[in-house]
């Protein structure tokens, strides 16, 4: 155990933690969004992720080409900015597609929430074999030669051509605080406002929240729930393309099961701050970035992922409601 580390890079870990939480706590959203509404865990949520990533990647290629390039964050804006849009239109499409094909049915049936579950880790699998199987689907309609680079290495690591270099702003204690850092924090905050003030001041939030709260008494009030479910898996698919964007900024590859991990994670980050509840998303997230860090400063990088669910393991013994208890359905405008 290395303290003294931790210690003399304390304000290195904490930043570069929160720009971690900060991405776990934007994909966190669509878990706690639907466990809201629902009581369902959307189990393949992390595959809506994986495909914003591609997306990202897609775009990327498509633009600027197969040659590996390294810029800063100033001269790769306009593209990025095309990867956001794409990331965010194809997740969201994805969790709609999901919705309709692996929920709606179920829950027109009044099936068991267990089956409804059993449906979300089959829909997970299907989508990471699909993304797994593209180089052969494109073989399949005959575009494999024209397509190669944006279906090549299928399960392999596939890392974006442009890698964004970070570019020093302005030093905090030891450690010099980045555009990226900032950009990542900065834009899962801004994301993250804009949604709790949609869900508390709009109509469309408070159908969320009466359907949430109460499904039948919604529906005597003439809240259509189905499009309240709707809404719902778009905005976490909106959510999980803006994490997919600014986790390639920052990691810059993806694969086919890059979601796996980074999902069981953001769920975890749900629990923490209380499932269901948008602001404990947030914390959760944020909370769990840093601890992480901390942990593979202190333990080494292998325990990385140990520290972060036994973390979740002691916050459950001491408050199994999480952080911040509060249901989606019970929060206030």
């Amino acid at each position: 155990m290395d303290f003294g580390f931790l210690f003399h890079n304390i304000i290195e870990l904490t930043i570069t933690g929160l720009a971690l939480g900060a991405i776990y706590a934007l994909v966190a959203l669509g878990y706690t969004m639907v466990y809201g509404v629902l009581q369902l865990i959307n189990f393949a949520h992390s595959e809506v992720f994986m495909y914003g990533t591609f997306a990202v990647a897609w775009v990327v290629v498509f633009f600027h080409g197969t040659t590996s390039a390294t810029q800063s964050l100033g001269s790769s804006l306009g593209i990025l900015g095309a990867a956001l849009v794409a990331a965010m239109v194809l997740s969201a499409a994805i969790a709609l597609l999901l919705e309709r094909v692996a929920y709606r049915p179920l829950i027109k049936k009044g099936a068991p929430k267990l089956i409804a579950l059993i449906s979300a880790i089959g829909a997970s699998f299907s989508l990471a074999e699909i993304m797994g199987l593209r180089d052969k689907i494109a073989g399949w309609v005959g575009l494999q030669d024209d397509l190669s680079a944006y279906v090549s290495k299928a399960r392999d690591l596939y890392s974006s051509p442009i890698d964004v270099q970070p570019q020093n702003l302005f030093p905090v204690g030891n450690y010099q605080v980045t555009d990226v850092d900032l950009l990542v924090i900065g834009a899962a905050l801004a994301m993250m406002v804009a949604l709790d003030q949609f869900v508390r001041r709009t109509r469309f939030g408070r159908g969320i929240r009466a359907v949430a709260q109460d499904p039948e008494s919604a529906a005597l009030m003439g809240v259509n729930s189905t499009r309240v479910v709707q809404l719902t898996f778009l905005i976490g698919g909106l959510m999980a393309g803006v994490a997919a964007t600014l986790y390639m900024i920052r990691i810059g590859s993806t694969r086919q099961n890059a979601g796996f991990i980074l999902g069981v994670k953001a769920f975890t980050a749900a629990v923490l701050g209380g499932i269901g509840n948008l602001r404990g998303a947030l914390i959760g997230g944020l909370l769990l970035g840093v601890v992480e860090n901390y942990g593979s400063a202190v333990f080494g990088s292998q325990w990385k992922d140990v520290v972060a669910f036994v973390l979740l393991v002691l916050i459950l013994l001491v408050r199994p409601s999480g952080l911040l208890g509060e249901a989606l359905g019970k929060a206030r405008a």
